[in-house]
């Protein structure tokens, strides 16, 4: 799909694209009621992990009989027990993603990007779930490997997807959003969770800086930022009216200081935003609004006859 909104029928039929989606390592189970990750837990799995000495409580049919004959003390043996990940996905519905200059809104492409990882989650056996948010909004739909959950969490996200309005009233704290999202996945998330962020993280927080650390220490992020062409280079030069559906200006982009500082002011965003994530081991992959979303993921390159759509900063 493309354009300014989303539907529940385009992000349902992104289940097909989602199959190929390198998003998980392969695993060792072929169980269909496994995940492929391997757990933090020791149990009778399948891969055997260490031998030790025996302790009030273990199974006896785990006892290493001729480690115990060796040694002449009861010893028995341990194997890493294999379940499935939880998978939680923090989408950002907020209103700096409302904005696109040729394919997407960036809206759009967050929500894409949400639903093919949920898709792929649910075809590799795990569960999923997460939490949709904008400036005032948050739901949540705890991990579940249900089609069915995944089919109202995808309807959530096309319900706050069409909230987004050019003249809606919007809170002067940016990010304020995304730190309540973090702050509530920090309460919630449970140690070895797979956490996406999907986001433009057009700002971060202290706040939101503390709860990604703590998030960091304990399950595996990557954080996944939409951006747009339009937000590095200003468009070619000419004179230009742009609009938030509440107050309009005219600029020159011909002017060649202005358009260093548009360009370096994008830069230095993204730089601060890369060295905040390396230092908690964060991965970043940067998904473009003007390009088909599931290529960049690393799934098959759709292809599309559909005009492309205007944002709302061009004139």
């Amino acid at each position: 799909m493309s354009g300014a909104y989303c539907t529940l029928q385009g992000l349902v039929n992104l289940r097909l694209l989602a199959r190929d989606l390198p998003l998980f390592r392969p695993g060792r189970s072929q169980q269909q009621m496994l995940g492929n990750a391997r757990s933090p837990f020791k149990g009778r799995g399948i891969d055997f992990e260490e031998v030790r000495a025996y302790q009030f409580g273990d199974d006896i049919r785990t006892i290493d009989w001729r480690v115990t004959a060796r040694r002449l003390k009861p010893h028995t043996k341990v194997f890493q027990e294999e379940r499935e990940r939880p998978v939680m996905i923090a989408l950002d519905q907020s209103h700096t993603l409302f904005f696109g200059s040729r394919l997407n809104f960036k809206s759009v492409t967050a929500a894409e990007v949400a639903a093919l990882i949920a898709w792929a989650t649910l075809h590799h056996g795990d569960r999923i779930g997460g939490v949709i948010f904008n400036e005032h909004e948050l739901h949540e739909t705890r991990p579940r490997r249900s089609r069915k959950a995944l089919m109202h969490w995808l309807n959530q996200t096309e319900q706050m997807n069409r909230k987004l309005q050019l003249a809606a009233i919007v809170s002067k704290d940016i990010g304020a959003g995304l730190t309540r999202a973090l702050r509530h996945i920090r309460r919630v998330a449970h140690p070895g969770t797979q956490i996406f962020l999907v986001s433009d993280f057009a700002r971060v927080s202290d706040e939101a800086e503390q709860h990604l650390a703590h998030l960091a220490r304990h399950n595996e992020l990557l954080a996944i930022k939409v951006n747009d062409p339009l937000e590095q280079e200003l468009p070619s030069p000419d004179y230009y009216r742009i609009t938030d559906g509440m107050h309009n200006l005219t600029i020159n982009t011909a002017r060649p200081e202005l358009r260093q500082q548009f360009h370096q002011h994008y830069e230095r965003q993204h730089q601060q935003l890369q060295t905040l994530l390396t230092r908690y081991r964060i991965g970043l992959l940067p998904v473009s609004a003007a390009q088909p979303t599931v290529g960049q993921l690393g799934g098959p390159t759709r292809t599309t006859t559909e005009p492309a759509s205007a944002g709302r900063s061009r004139g």
